[in-house]
């Protein structure tokens, strides 16, 4: 069929669904509906569709567009669920169990003839995180069989006056209900307003006189101080008491009005070095990168299994096997992020494994450098450059290891530099939910991080080419039928580390993995003799310095849209992150 995606943004959901339905053999076309009304009406006079598919939509579908022609929304609620902020309540009510609804569009919002439905446990994370996965898998499971059902002609959509449909309107979330009272809130009532509201909108909150919104909550197990006080950071995140514990906070987001030169979400602590010190504060100002006053509290990279605290990357060791999880905010690798995952890694191979898991977390894999960070930089092409050379010495490093396999367990999406970061491994582990943007177009970069090298060993010169001057998402499915994905791990997220320790396990007992070791080796020096790695880096290099120090190159114009959420002329943005 002839099918048009109208979103309001080219977000996770939007792309796996446009993924799937290609792969079903579907012509997928897409109109984002934040460039406005017409922009819809005249995508639907050029494509003629079949069926409009709105996976992801803030707003409604113009009138004329849904009375002539077939038309199914996508609500992350389920059946007899309304209004725009189901997720958010979903989280704030604990509910055991949430669901996804296809409806057919109409006047009334979320109120149309259901299609198909679909259900999922709620997990103890993130709401964006539980969006990509529980939400993603089912919605997509839901879609796949609604378009299957309008496709067949015979399927007679359920209204929802049917018996057994409990009708449920739900107001817009908004900020007063997600206010964390920090002298009376638990820790784990805090943990929940944050967790509900960590990518968007934020928790609105009040630091140091100053209005922030907060993003993120992890739990913390030791540091303690008064409901509410600043305790530490640690790798950009800090550390806040609550009446009975404490929380990590990984983000911070200034208000647009308040005057900062960079209102937009990155590490809390480089936020916070930017805000004066509270009286009474000890110390000298130094970094800007994180506020002098509190003191930096590392974890140890392998954490011991009684404690219960923030870490971005851990290294655990279960005999033969060495696991390197990582897991950083949208999936962005700042400068910083790179060379504390580098220092992990140099330390991974320091232990005597023979197999070596890369990832393996839920949700993100890496979405490559770091563009809020490079945004807020006072020299935003300098601190391109810096990310993107530290990038590189990481996924050199996974290349030029030699005495071990290496596993790239990619348990959520991934683009750019991230994707190129897993090609690096000699296997990669792909959860069938993910998707993956194995190019750099839609920033306007040449891109770098040895895709020249790693991308065409793996699929080709012809698809590599495909691959990043298409620049389209790519399903899992079709990542490991092109050679780009070795292996599909067909999980539900939550389950997915413990599958890939199962699956580690069986490739450390391989009776053939000593001499598959010693080819790779072999291997890399034959490659190596014939073009040099640092040749693929210094050419790759060449081409996105001119980028990054031209000052009309579209790279700064198209990041600074994306990083500051404006209108954006591209109807694939880069997908780095979500709407909510």
């Amino acid at each position: 069929m002839d099918i048009l995606l109208v979103a309001s943004a080219f977000n996770s959901l939007s792309q796996r669904v446009y993924a799937e339905l290609s792969d079903e053999g579907h012509r997928v076309d897409v109109v984002l509906a934040s460039h406005g009304p017409d922009a819809v009406r005249a995508a639907v006079r050029e494509v003629r569709p079949e069926l409009v598919v709105a996976p992801m939509l803030k707003s409604a579908l113009p009138e004329d567009v849904w009375r002539e022609h077939a038309c199914l929304i996508v609500h992350p609620g389920p059946p007899g669920d309304r209004g725009p902020s189901s997720l958010d309540w979903a989280i704030a009510e604990e509910a055991p169990q949430w669901g996804v609804t296809v409806l057919q569009a109409e006047a009334a919002m979320d109120a149309g003839d259901i299609w198909a439905d679909g259900s999922f446990p709620v997990p103890p994370v993130g709401k964006s995180d539980m969006y990509r996965n529980e939400v993603s898998d089912a919605a997509s499971a839901a879609v796949l069989l609604a378009v299957r059902r309008f496709a067949d002609g015979s399927y007679k959509p359920r209204p929802q006056s049917d018996p057994g449909i409990e009708v449920v309107w739900r107001d817009f979330f908004r900020q007063e209900q997600r206010r964390i009272d920090w002298e009376n809130d638990s820790t784990r009532t805090v943990l929940r307003k944050l967790r509900g509201a960590d990518s968007q909108p934020g928790v609105r909150d009040e630091l140091c006189g100053r209005e922030v919104f907060l993003h993120g909550g992890h739990p913390e197990d030791r540091l303690r101080g008064e409901p509410g006080e600043l305790l530490a950071t640690r790798s950009g995140a800090v550390c806040r008491a609550t009446r009975d514990g404490a929380v990590w906070i990984p983000e911070l987001r200034p208000r647009k009005n308040s005057g900062d030169p960079a209102p937009f979400r990155r590490p809390a602590a480089s936020v916070l070095a930017g805000f004066p010190a509270p009286p009474g504060s000890h110390g000298m100002p130094g970094s800007s990168d994180r506020p002098y006053w509190l003191p930096e509290i590392a974890a140890p990279l392998e954490l011991p299994p009684d404690r219960t605290t923030w870490a971005d990357i851990r290294y655990r060791q279960r005999g033969d096997i060495g696991f390197l999880t990582f897991s950083f905010p949208g999936g962005a690798m700042s400068t910083t992020h790179c060379r504390r995952l580098l220092a992990g890694y140099r330390y991974a191979l320091s232990r005597p494994t023979s197999v070596l898991v890369l990832g393996g977390a839920r949700d993100f894999f890496s979405n490559g450098i770091h563009l809020n960070v490079i945004e807020a930089s006072s020299d935003p092409a300098g601190e391109s450059w810096s990310n993107l050379n530290a990038m590189n010495d990481l996924v050199e490093a996974v290349l030029r290891t030699t005495d071990r396999l290496v596993v790239a367990a990619v348990g959520g999406n991934a683009a750019a530099g991230g994707v190129m970061l897993a090609l690096a491994a000699d296997e990669v582990w792909c959860r069938t939910g993910s998707v993956l943007n194995p190019h750099y177009r839609n920033m306007g970069l040449y891109g770098s991080e040895y895709w020249t090298y790693s991308l065409p060993r793996r699929v080709g010169a012809e698809t590599a080419e495909r691959l990043t001057t298409e620049a389209l998402p790519v399903s899992a499915a079709t990542a490991e039928r092109i050679g780009l994905v070795d292996r599909l791990v067909p999980v539900p997220a939550q389950e997915f580390p413990d599958e890939v320790e199962r699956l580690a396990a069986g490739l450390a007992d391989d009776p053939d993995l000593t001499q598959r070791i010693t080819a790779k080796a072999t291997a890399r020096h034959a490659d190596e003799l014939q073009r040099p790695l640092a040749e693929y880096r210094r050419t790759e290099l060449a081409r996105m310095r001119a980028i990054f120090f031209d000052p009309q190159a579209p790279y700064h114009a198209l990041r600074s849209a994306f990083v500051r959420k404006l209108p954006a002329g591209s109807a694939r943005p880069l997908a780095a992150g979500d709407a909510l």
